[in-house]
């Protein structure tokens, strides 16, 4: 555990030692040789010190959704001369989030980038970059100094960041700032975490309804949640309130549906308050009461507080619900 903490720290932290504010811009060397550099190839190392800065600068102002597009799919990310152990693989959602866990419970973080040097080889480069990273908490201060290795490639002609390696030179202060600033960005997470748990909360209701976790389902909402269902056809609500009367309001699901699938076309489109969500997700379910498919396209609007659902706003289509529970049927026979 302790070890598994670590890691997380060491992604968070000496990542954030990542390339910082274009303080020092006089300090990039775009081309050594501008006689024999093209300048497609001064235009690609100027992007490539561009992002590096960027990284950094948008770290030190906690704007994490924003730096996910710098990184590949995959990351190689190595800080053992910080904190030993071994390099790890993140996805840039991962990454992110170890950053979001840390550097926010910082009171200031502070990059410092220079000296950065290029080297381009076709759609493949790799870059150093010096870097001075501060970190305050109270009266407390940390500070490392070292050296950044990145790999990168390009891809639709956007370079990105594959390989990220950090290479101790020097520390100062307190390292055990670190494990205070997580305690206390995990008690006062900020937009990007509570965006990342919104989401979290949506694909837990989801997914519980496609295995049929009926306890799993239970836990994702508050105990004042509301579901709303405007467009529900007659005969069913249009409102639930409470957990107790939701858990009720599924607990025939299992019996009803056979196999089912939520999630493979889910949709979030962030809103402005990170407890809020918009999500568009395609239902197709093997309804057992009629044996007819059930294929529906949703949208939702969500508000979620500490991680469980406290509104459902569900919006589909009542024509298709009606035809795969035989609602159809049972109105041509009351007619």
């Amino acid at each position: 555990m302790k070890y598994l903490l670590a890691s997380a720290l060491a992604l968070a932290l000496a990542t954030t030692a990542l390339p910082a504010i274009i303080h020092n811009a006089q300090a990039i060397p775009l081309a050594q040789n501008s006689a024999s550099t093209s300048s497609s190839e001064a235009v690609d190392e100027a992007a490539i010190a561009v992002m590096i800065n960027s990284v950094a600068t948008f770290a030190d102002q906690g704007d994490f959704a924003s730096i996910e597009a710098v990184f590949a799919d995959e990351i190689q990310v190595d800080y053992t001369s910080l904190w030993g152990g071994d390099g790890q693989t993140h996805t840039p959602d991962s990454l992110m989030t170890a950053w979001a866990s840390v550097l926010p419970g910082f009171d200031q973080t502070y990059h410092d980038i220079a000296n950065v040097q290029v080297e381009l080889a076709g759609n493949l480069a790799t870059a150093t970059a010096d870097v001075i990273a501060d970190h305050h908490l109270g009266a407390d201060f940390w500070q490392v100094t070292g050296q950044y290795e990145y790999r990168f490639v390009k891809s639709a002609d956007r370079w990105q960041i594959t390989h990220m390696t950090f290479n101790l030179r020097d520390e100062v202060g307190d390292r055990t700032l670190v494990t205070l600033a997580s305690e206390r960005a995990a008690t006062e997470p900020v937009g990007y975490r509570q965006q990342q748990q919104t989401e979290q909360a949506v694909r837990d209701l989801l997914t519980s309804l496609e295995t049929k976790d009926m306890e799993a389902l239970a836990a994702v909402w508050a105990a004042d949640a509301v579901q709303d269902m405007p467009f529900s056809p007659a005969g069913f609500p249009k409102r639930v309130e409470g957990r107790e009367n939701l858990i009720q309001h599924y607990a025939a699901w299992p019996e009803i549906s056979g196999n089912a699938n939520f999630t493979d076309e889910l949709v979030f489109y962030p809103m402005a308050d990170p407890t809020m969500v918009f999500a568009e997700w395609r239902g197709v379910v093997d309804i057992r009461t009629t044996g007819r498919l059930y294929e529906q396209q949703y949208g939702g609007l969500f508000h979620v507080v500490d991680g469980q659902i406290q509104l459902f706003r569900e919006y589909y289509d009542p024509i298709v619900f009606s035809v795969a529970f035989g609602l159809d049927e049972s109105s041509a026979v009351d007619n």
